[in-house]
């Protein structure tokens, strides 16, 4: 096959959303020379975890009554405070609680919220309201914003074979990197070399064909100074042996190697439950729990612990009266987590969710999530968050 003819081929693929799996990598770049010595770790559950079942509100009776079968016990709940504590199965995170390394905010959503899985991590993925629709993301915008003024060009990177919305900006993108050697291995493979290295550079001035070229230009690159900076970190913490846990073990070595990455981006499913919630949300939250504890003791080991914030969201939680299954229905207000050495308010943030004065038998938000965001731009980030979430938000007093 030509390489004209196999540009054509794969840009054709990648409009329908059938980019071939080697090249699903490299849909997204953004790796000029990067400074920066802060680190922003994103962590996403996907499926709508039950905040309620996660942060348990076991001071308020109301919690109790609405959820006869699924409570988790007031004797098993790892108390924070009188009112609120954490599911047993996150007990790993107690230590780091109370080493002060981690906040909690509880009760954050957005006005009119949705109830369906992707159209609500849509609005969380991109920052919009719920009547928007925006085909860029908020870490993508955030690469455009400083790829536009030249002065500070950082760089994303999702530890996955693909690549979230949230990490696609109009100009640049992050990178999906779910193993740096066999992203490096794959882009030296001799069809793909000779794809990069050939002469024809007309292809530059087309637009899919181009796109997709300089894509390969710019991964090939990009390839080579992930694998060649992280190659000089071995990772020795213990870690589970879990899919989080090894995303997580990749983004230490990342950041313990000097990658001048500022924003890491991972996942794990599973927290739909709307059917026997508390034995599948358990494995869960252990998983995360685990996976997390051994992170946020890795990096202070390393003295990276101060330079790293680390985020969880889920993109909503669910009722607050469970149902007939035993399990819990989609809902609207959750609680976020933060992590890092450098906390401002480390602890419980603001007041447990009020489960008197309900909307429809839905939480009401107390925090609009942007404001989170607002707070990781403005102060971890050090960009001014209108330019990003195209409003303005107040933010927290967190970091």
């Amino acid at each position: 096959m030509k390489r004209r003819d196999f540009l054509k081929t794969s840009t054709l693929a990648s409009s329908a959303l059938l980019i071939p799996a080697f090249l699903k990598p490299f849909e997204g770049f953004a790796m000029d020379a990067i400074t920066g010595h802060k680190n922003l770790v994103i962590i996403q559950l996907s499926g709508g975890n039950d905040g309620l079942n996660t942060v348990v509100p076991f001071g308020n009776d109301i919690y109790y009554q609405k959820r006869k079968s699924i409570a988790i016990a007031n004797t098993d709940v790892v108390k924070l405070n009188d009112m609120q504590g954490l599911n047993p199965a996150l007990g790993a995170l107690k230590e780091i609680y109370d080493q002060g390394w981690m906040s909690v905010i509880n009760s954050v959503g957005y006005p009119n919220p949705d109830r369906s899985h992707f159209r609500s991590m849509d609005i969380w993925q991109t920052a919009s309201d719920a009547n928007e629709f925006l085909t860029t993301g908020w870490i993508g915008r955030y690469l455009d914003s400083n790829c536009q003024t030249c002065k500070d060009p950082y760089t994303a990177i999702e530890v996955d074979d693909t690549l979230s919305l949230a990490m696609k900006g109009k100009n640049m993108k992050g990178i999906a990197v779910q193993d740096p050697n066999k992203l490096y291995q794959t882009t030296r493979e001799p069809f793909f070399k000779d794809l990069v290295h050939g002469p024809e550079d007309a292809h530059l001035h087309e637009d899919n064909l181009g796109y997709l070229y300089k894509t390969m230009i710019e991964t090939y690159s990009s390839a080579d100074h992930i694998q060649n900076t992280s190659k000089i970190y071995n990772v020795t913490a213990p870690y589970p042996a879990t899919g989080l846990a090894n995303q997580l073990r990749t983004v230490s070595k990342f950041i313990n190697s000097g990658l001048e990455t500022r924003i890491y981006y991972v996942s794990l499913g599973g927290f739909d439950t709307h059917v026997g919630q508390q034995a599948q949300q358990g494995r869960q939250l252990k998983i995360y729990g685990d996976a997390v504890a051994a992170f946020v003791k890795d990096l202070k080991q390393t003295g990276k612990l101060d330079d790293t914030l680390i985020m969880t969201f889920s993109e909503f939680g669910r009722r607050v009266e469970q149902n007939a299954s035993n399990g819990t229905d989609h809902g609207t207000a959750n609680n976020v987590f933060l992590f890092g050495g450098k906390l401002s308010k480390a602890g419980i943030y603001n007041d447990a969710p009020d489960l008197q004065n309900l909307d429809n038998g839905d939480l009401k938000y107390q925090v609009d999530f942007r404001d989170v965001y607002a707070t990781l731009l403005n102060k971890w980030l050090d960009v001014d968050n209108a330019s990003i979430l195209n409003k303005n938000f107040a933010g927290l007093n967190l970091v």
